[in-house]
């Protein structure tokens, strides 16, 4: 069995730190929903309490992305030979249930509210509305440069992105109140505060739950990866194929190759472990070379031997 994962600096599996910015936008929105909370009981909005609620759901979920995002830059140790990597995983899955759950709340409160409408003091909401445009919107630009490599700081920034939109809808809908006097606009603003948030949190519980349980990841193709394998030079047969995420920025591979030559050869094992990584984004690969002797066959050969 060869097994190699050691590569040079654009290969690095340390993940880029983004302490700084997980601490000013807790922050920032951990005061923004003080304020939130203030002047929604001031101005009687319920879109402004859910709003604050959301908020409040989203510094949980910042500091559940932050102590994960620290603790997948940990060592491994005997008892843990991959590190906490998989943390990072845990902590978008929790953020997701959490979110699912004020999701109903939300919801609940504002068909409840259909059937009695309260006044709203909407320049209020205007003013706080547009303060969470703000404060959204720039917590959301210090995530920005790790979104796209990163489930778990994609998370903090989409999150941060659609509190930015929605308060966006509460902005407009105090601004509707106040020129048409619809106070039904409130409970409706609520509901679709709830969808918006509802649509991405499945998304996010999805694709963590899918990881948890060692789904391939979204972003890999296995019959691609199957077939670039399957076209190596002296290579047979690809059989035993596992791909599996071991945190929000590193993908594992083990597969066994048939290889009748019985060499062990590094300058074929280093250009498979390159182009995994440079093909698929597959940072961590375990290769097992075999001669293919049908009279000692791999017992993991058969599709479906795990």
């Amino acid at each position: 069995m060869a097994h190699n994962h050691s590569y040079d600096h654009d290969h690095s599996h340390v993940p880029k730190n983004f302490d700084r910015a997980f601490i000013i936008g807790i922050g920032l929105n951990l005061c923004f929903v003080v304020v939130e909370v203030v002047f929604g009981l001031f101005a009687n909005s319920l879109a402004l309490l859910a709003d604050a609620g959301h908020n409040l759901s989203d510094v949980l979920s910042l500091l559940f992305a932050w102590g994960a995002s620290v603790l997948v830059r940990k060592l491994p140790t005997q008892r843990h030979t991959y590190g906490l990597r998989r943390t990072s995983i845990l902590a978008a899955l929790i953020n997701a249930l959490v979110l699912l759950v004020a999701v109903g709340a939300i919801a609940w409160e504002a068909v409840l509210r259909f059937g009695h409408p309260e006044s709203v003091a909407s320049d209020t909401v205007i003013w706080v509305a547009s303060a969470g445009m703000v404060i959204n919107g720039f917590t959301a630009w210090l995530f920005m440069s790790g979104q796209k490599q990163d489930m778990n700081i994609r998370g903090a920034y989409l999150h941060m992105m659609a509190d930015a939109a929605i308060s966006l809808g509460v902005l407009l809908a105090a601004i509707a109140i106040k020129f048409t006097g619809w106070l039904w606009i409130d409970s409706v603003v609520s509901l679709i505060v709830a969808v918006i948030i509802g649509i991405g949190t499945w998304s996010l519980f999805r694709e963590s739950l899918n990881l948890t349980l060692d789904a391939v990841p979204a972003n890999i193709h296995p019959d691609k990866v199957e077939a670039y394998l399957a076209s190596l030079p002296g290579i047979e047969a690809v059989h035993d194929l596992h791909i599996w995420a071991m945190s929000t920025t590193e993908i594992a591979l083990t597969v066994h190759l048939t290889k009748p030559d019985a060499v062990i050869d590094d300058l074929l094992l280093i250009q498979i472990n390159n182009e995994l990584h440079d093909r698929f984004g597959i940072q961590h690969t375990t290769v097992q070379f075999e001669c293919g002797d049908t009279s000692h066959p791999c017992k993991q050969a058969p599709a479906e031997v795990v």
